[in-house]
């Protein structure tokens, strides 16, 4: 009787001895199929994540200029994209120029009814670039501002990708060239772009550091 009771006993604590070493076993192998489930997935999320950055930076504005535009307010990238074309830029200081020239030719109502618009804006320095007396003259003579001014706008929004090799009818009817990629482009092979694809409420707006002259 006294043998029975002793193998039994030593069943049961080499029953409770191996009990943890099993239970071991099974957690460690749950743990590497949730590890290996992990590790794979992880790539998926990886491969995402770059394109997707890609695509939020092609929407932002770019270029040396940028760094000039105020970062509150209504002239800042958030308040243009507000406001229609006219109004937005005349919330820009940098476009004080092109503003009273808009306004000269009356085309701010134009500019601000017209929808899906493009517009290379040029730089009061670029206004500077013309001798005094010539854009004093253009500047008194409504007819050709008219026609320099909306020689300025394309009637559709246009992308950076789109410029990077492209020609677009004006509202002047003359045709504009532009090249260039990433965030260096030219228009009609003279005017650099120091401010691009900045919104507007109903206009894309690339700021230029040239006037640009019908063909």
């Amino acid at each position: 009787m006294n043998v029975l009771r002793f193998r039994r006993a030593a069943v049961a604590v080499a029953a409770a001895s191996v009990l943890p070493f099993s239970l071991a076993a099974c957690s460690d192998s749950g743990n590497d199929a949730a590890s290996n489930e992990t590790s794979s997935a992880a790539p998926a999320t990886q491969d995402d994540s770059p394109s997707a950055d890609a695509d939020m930076a092609a929407d932002k504005p770019f270029g040396p200029a940028c760094a000039g535009v105020p970062k509150e307010g209504a002239g800042s990238f958030d308040g243009m994209a507000k406001d229609p074309v006219a109004t937005a830029a005349s919330n820009n200081p940098a476009l004080s120029t092109l503003v009273a020239a808009v306004k000269q030719a009356g085309l701010v109502d134009t500019l601000n009814n017209a929808q899906n618009i493009t517009v290379f804006a040029p730089t009061n320095d670029a206004f500077a670039k013309i001798p005094k007396a010539d854009l004093d003259k253009v500047l008194a003579d409504k007819d050709t501002l008219t026609k320099i001014l909306t020689y300025h706008v394309v009637g559709q929004k246009l992308t950076p990708k789109q410029l990077e090799n492209g020609s677009f009818e004006t509202l002047q009817k003359g045709m504009a060239t532009t090249k260039g990629s990433g965030e260096d482009y030219t228009v009609n092979d003279s005017s650099k772009v120091v401010c691009g694809n900045v919104p507007t409420a109903n206009a894309t707006v690339y700021i230029v550091d040239t006037v640009l002259m019908p063909k």
